[in-house]
């Protein structure tokens, strides 16, 4: 048998003459990138196998109650890291509902100019309203002759 390319590597290998149709090379990176592909893709198409995996990991949970809680104690790093991610989750979710609320004032008939100033402002799609602050700027009057 000749040598064949690795579809994950790119590295040539010899297959195996124990696995003539062998696609993907014996390197433990490649390897498990195989076994995930075809976990993934068999999880897609079999309703059989995607519940088999579904009550393995019920079970699991049900066997370590507290595993989730003692994770939190040892991993104070990642609780935090996870708070933070978690408050920037929330504001973008608020960011999408509020991108699509047409019941807000329309600013657009105003005779004044308005800025939406804010962090969240450059991610909305209709800035017609947002969590921000907004000054106003009237122009000053024309200031009189002076008598000179």
């Amino acid at each position: 048998m000749g040598e064949r390319r690795c579809r994950y590597c790119q590295q040539d290998f010899q297959p195996s003459k124990f696995q003539p149709r062998q696609a993907v090379c014996g390197g433990a990176e490649c390897q498990r990138k195989r076994r995930t592909n075809y976990h993934r893709e068999k999880i897609t198409a079999d309703p059989e196998y995607r519940e088999v995996c579904r009550d393995s990991r019920r079970k699991w949970r049900a066997s370590h109650p507290d595993y989730w809680k003692e994770y939190r104690g040892n991993h104070p790093a990642a609780v935090e890291r996870n708070r933070q991610r978690q408050k920037l989750r929330d504001r973008k979710r608020w960011l999408r509902n509020l991108a699509n609320n047409n019941s807000a004032l329309d600013l657009k008939h105003s005779a004044a100019q308005v800025w939406l100033v804010g962090p969240g402002a450059a991610h909305l799609a209709n800035n017609n309203s947002a969590p921000a602050q907004i000054w106003v700027i009237e122009a000053l009057p024309a200031r009189p002759a002076s008598p000179a």
